[in-house]
C-alpha cells in the first residue's frame, strides 16, 4: 500500500519480550477470551430462546454481548497469536483493518450503552408510556443507529489515517493498531489531525458519558417517589448497567479525550475496554440479574415451550412494529425432505460437507496468513474470498442439519429475516469479491508491467472495502423491502431456509412490485457481474496469443480454477433471482450448490490446480511436524 508511505508492515511490541511472561499471557489472554465467547453466546442464546426475556432491555443486551463479542475478536486472537511468534508484524492494510474494526464495534457498544441508559430511564420514570415509548420500531432503529454512528466515526478515523505518510520507523508500541501511536509514527505534521480525533473519539466518549450520568441522575431522583420494592428492583437493574459502563467509559475517556500522545500505561489501560469488559459483562448481567439466571436455568435444564405473545430478539428485523402488521410470528420450514431415512442420510452427507467447508477454508486462510511466498493479490483476494464461504455457510447450513433431525422446522419471524440478510450480505459481497479477482487477473495477464503499480495494497484494501459495503448495501434493500410486508396466513416455507421468492409467496398482499424491484436487484447484479465476468476472460484469451506456450499454460491453469467458481456460483443465482418472483420444486436442490457446494468446492479447486498453494501448505505443515518434534 503506497499511500505516499515506504512503509508496508508494522512491528507490534506487545506487552513483554520476555518469553516466560510471554506464555503466562498466552494462557491468560486464551482463558480471557474463551470467557469472552462463551459468556456472550450464551446471554445471547438465552435471550433469543427465552420467551420471559421479551422486554427492550434485553433486545439491547442481546446486540451488547454480539457487540463484545466482535470488538474483542478484532484485537483478542491476533494479540495471543503474537505471544507464540517472535517476529509480531502487521500488514498495512492489516493494521488499517484492526483499527477500523476497533472504533467501529467500540463506538457501536458506546452508543448501544447510551441506548440502554435511555430504556432505563423511560422504564423507570415514565413507567405507563413506557410500552408506547419503547416499540420495536424505536427499538430496531435505535440500534440501527448505534451501528451506523459507529460506522460514521469508524470511516472518519480510518480515512484521517490512511491519508498519513509513513516512511521511517514502523514499530508500534502497542499490542494493537490504534490512532495515536499510529500517529506518532507518520512523517508529518499530525497536530490538525491529532485535534480531529480528539474532536471525534474523545467528545463522542465524554458526551456520551456526561448523558448517561445525567440520566441516572434523574432515575435516581426519581425513585424517591416509588416503593421500597420497586426502588429495590430499579436499582438492581440499573445497577449492572452503571458498572458496565464505568468499566468501558473510564478507560475509553483516559486513552481518547486527551491531545495525541503515546503513554506508557496505554496498553494495560486498552486491555479494560478490549478485553476485560467483554468477559465481565456475561457475569455482571447474570449474576445482578434474577430474570437471566432463572431463564439460563430453565434453558439449559429443558428447552423451553412456545409462549403466547410477541417476542423481542437479536436481529436485523427491529425497524418493524410490534404488529408488524402480521399474525405469523414464525415459520415452519419443510427442508429438503419429508422422509425420515433419507433426512439422517442428509444429516451425515451435509454435515461431512459443512465440517469440509470449514476446514478446507480456514486450511486455506490459515496457509496465505502464514506463508511469505503468497503475497500478490490474487492470494489476498483468495483468503477473504473463503472467510466470505465459511460466513456463507455458516448462515443456513447448521440450521439446515440440525432441521435434519428435528420434526418439527420451525424459525421465528425474526430469525427467519435475519437469515435473509445475512444470506444476501455474504452472498453478494461474494459476488463483488470474484469480479474483483477476475479484475485482478485481467491486469495481472494483460498488464503484466504495470501491474503492482495498478492492483497495490491501497487499492486491494478499497476493492474488498467496497465489495463488503456493497453487500451490505444490496442487503438492507431485500431486507427492508420484505419486512414491510404483511404475514397474515400461511406460515410454511418450502425450502430450508428463508429467502425472498418463498416469503413474497407467502406475503397477504400484492407483492408484483416488490417481486420486480428484487429482481432488478438481485438478478441484475448476479447477472451484470456474470457478463463482467465473461468480458474480463474473453480479454484474457485474446491476450494470451501473443504469450509464449509456457506464460499461456500459466495464466490458464490460474484463470481456470476462478472460472470454474465462477460458473459454479453464478450459475444458481442467475437461475434464482433472475426470474419474477416465482418458486419452483428445483429451487432446493439449485440453493445447495451456492450455499454449500461451491463453498466446499473452493478449497479443491484453488488448491488441486495451484502448484504454489500446495507447496506453500507443505512447507506449512513440515513447518509444524519440525515445531512439534523438537
Amino acid at each position: 500500500m503506497e499511500n505516499a508511505s515506504a512503509v508496508k508492515e508494522f512491528v507490534l511490541l506487545g506487552f513483554s519480550e520476555n518469553q516466560g511472561v510471554q506464555k503466562i499471557f498466552f494462557v491468560v489472554f486464551l482463558f480471557f477470551y474463551m470467557i469472552i465467547l462463551a459468556g456472550n453466546l450464551l446471554i445471547v442464546i438465552t435471550v433469543i430462546r427465552s420467551q420471559r426475556l421479551n422486554s427492550p432491555m434485553y433486545f439491547f443486551l442481546c446486540y451488547l454481548s454480539f457487540v463484545d463479542i466482535c470488538y474483542s475478536s478484532v484485537t483478542a486472537p491476533k494479540m495471543i497469536a503474537d505471544f507464540l511468534v517472535e517476529n509480531k508484524t502487521i500488514s498495512f492494510v492489516g493494521c488499517i483493518a484492526q483499527l477500523f474494526g476497533v472504533h467501529f464495534f467500540g463506538c457501536t457498544e458506546i452508543f448501544i450503552l447510551t441506548v440502554m441508559a435511555y430504556d432505563r430511564y423511560v422504564a423507570v420514570c415514565r413507567p405507563l408510556h413506557y410500552t408506547a415509548l419503547m416499540t420495536r420500531r424505536v427499538c430496531g432503529r435505535m440500534v440501527i443507529g448505534s451501528w451506523v454512528g459507529g460506522f460514521l466515526h469508524s470511516i472518519v478515523q480510518t480515512l484521517l489515517t490512511t491519508q498519513l505518510p509513513f516512511c521511517g520507523p514502523n514499530k508500534i508500541d502497542h499490542y494493537f493498531c490504534d490512532v495515536h501511536p499510529l500517529l506518532q509514527l507518520a512523517c508529518t505534521n499530525t497536530y490538525t489531525v491529532g485535534i480531529i480525533v480528539v474532536a471525534n473519539s474523545g467528545m463522542i466518549s465524554l458526551s456520551c458519558f456526561i448523558t448517561l450520568v445525567m440520566s441516572y441522575i434523574v432515575i435516581l431522583v426519581s425513585l424517591k417517589s416509588q416503593t421500597s420494592e420497586g426502588r429495590y428492583k430499579a436499582l438492581s437493574t440499573c445497577g449492572s448497567h452503571i458498572t458496565v459502563v464505568i468499566l468501558f467509559f473510564g478507560p475509553c475517556t483516559f486513552i481518547y479525550i486527551r491531545p495525541s500522545s503515546n503513554l506508557s500505561e496505554d496498553k494495560s489501560v486498552a486491555v479494560f475496554y478490549t478485553v476485560i469488559t467483554p468477559m465481565l459483562n456475561p457475569l455482571i448481567y447474570t449474576l445482578r440479574n434474577g430474570e437471566v439466571k432463572s431463564a439460563m436455568r430453565k434453558l439449559w435444564s429443558r428447552k423451553v415451550g412456545s409462549e403466547n405473545g410477541k417476542v423481542w430478539s437479536c436481529g436485523p428485523v427491529y425497524m418493524v412494529s410490534m404488529e408488524n402488521k402480521s399474525n405469523v410470528t414464525e415459520f415452519i420450514l419443510h427442508g429438503l425432505t419429508q422422509d425420515k431415512t433419507v433426512a439422517k442420510v442428509c444429516f451425515s452427507l451435509f454435515l461431512l460437507f459443512y465440517a469440509a467447508i470449514v476446514l478446507g477454508n480456514l486450511l486455506i486462510i490459515v496457509t496465505i496468513k502464514t506463508s511469505g511466498q503468497l503475497n500478490s493479490p490474487m492470494y489476498f483476494f483468495l483468503s477473504y474470498l473463503s472467510f466470505l464461504d465459511i460466513s456463507y455457510s455458516t448462515v443456513t447450513a447448521p440450521k439446515l442439519i440440525y432441521d435434519l433431525l428435528v420434526e418439527k422446522k420451525t424459525i421465528s419471524f425474526e430469525g427467519c429475516v435475519a437469515q435473509l440478510f445475512a444470506g444476501h450480505f455474504f452472498g453478494c459481497a461474494e459476488i463483488f469479491l470474484l469480479t474483483v479477482m477476475a479484475y485482478d487477473r485481467c491486469i495481472a495477464i494483460c498488464k503484466p508491467l504495470h501491474y503492482t503499480n495498478i492492483v497495490n495494497k491501497h487499492v486491494c484494501g478499497w476493492l474488498v472495502a467496497a465489495s463488503w459495503v456493497g453487500g451490505f448495501v444490496h442487503s438492507m434493500v431485500q431486507t427492508l423491502l420484505t419486512i414491510q410486508l404483511p404475514f397474515c396466513g400461511p406460515n410454511e416455507i418450502d425450502h430450508y431456509f428463508c429467502d425472498v421468492h418463498p416469503l413474497l409467496k407467502l406475503a397477504c398482499t400484492d407483492t408484483y412490485i416488490v417481486g420486480v424491484t428484487m429482481a432488478a436487484n438481485s438478478g441484475a447484479i448476479s447477472l451484470s457481474c456474470f457478463v463482467v465476468l465473461v468480458v474480463s476472460y474473453a480479454v484474457i484469451l485474446v491476450s494470451l496469443r501473443r504469450r509464449s506456450s509456457e506464460g499461456r499454460l500459466k495464466a490458464l491453469y490460474t484463470c481456470t480454477s476462478h472460472i470454474t467458481v465462477v460458473v459454479l456460483f453464478f450459475g444458481p443465482c442467475i437461475f434464482i433471482y433472475m426470474r419474477p418472483s416465482t418458486t419452483f420444486a428445483a429451487d432446493k436442490m439449485v440453493s445447495v450448490f451456492y450455499t454449500i457446494i461451491t463453498p466446499m468446492l473452493n478449497p479443491l479447486i484453488y488448491t488441486l490446480r495451484n502448484g504454489e498453494v500446495k507447496n506453500a501448505m507443505k512447507k506449512l505443515w513440515s513447518r509444524k511436524v519440525k515445531q512439534s518434534e523438537q
